[in-house]
């Protein structure tokens, strides 16, 4: 919820006329490190994206995949040139896109702002489940 709010994920606004509030839920994880017996507790807010209307709550979709003769090449290319190979994750990296359309989202579940419930969220970054999250 921190990350949210401190990437301004977005702004509490009235619904326009004619315009729908997406749902959100809560997906909750356990992530077990190393031994396994050392757990973090996860959270991630998703929007329920599969009721977005095609050029109203987005214009293309986009979903980047990876071959697997490419993986071949580049690890073929790290063992033959005795490279080295590292895998980077950036966490939060959905809400660092900037969205263009204008999407509103009911408030969040146990986050509702006192005398502010009739508001609905206008969102300005992406989150997960919007479909052109994967583009922003």
């Amino acid at each position: 919820m921190n990350s949210l709010l401190e990437n301004k994920t977005w702004e509490l606004v009235n619904l326009p006329r004619g315009r729908k509030a997406l749902q959100n839920k809560w997906v909750y994880r356990i992530k077990y490190e190393g031994d396994e017996k050392k757990e973090r507790y996860k959270a991630r807010l998703v929007v329920k994206g599969f009721s977005q209307k095609e050029s109203i709550d987005f214009t293309e979709i986009f979903s980047p995949i990876v071959k697997m003769s490419s993986i071949r090449v580049i690890l073929g290319l790290i063992a033959t040139l005795d490279l080295e190979c590292e895998q980077l994750d950036v966490k939060i990296s959905f809400l660092h896109g900037e969205l263009e359309e204008e999407i509103y989202m009911e408030q969040l579940e146990g986050f509702m702002e006192k005398g502010k419930e009739d508001l609905v969220c206008r969102l300005k970054k992406s989150l997960y489940g919007l479909k052109q999250a994967p583009r922003q």
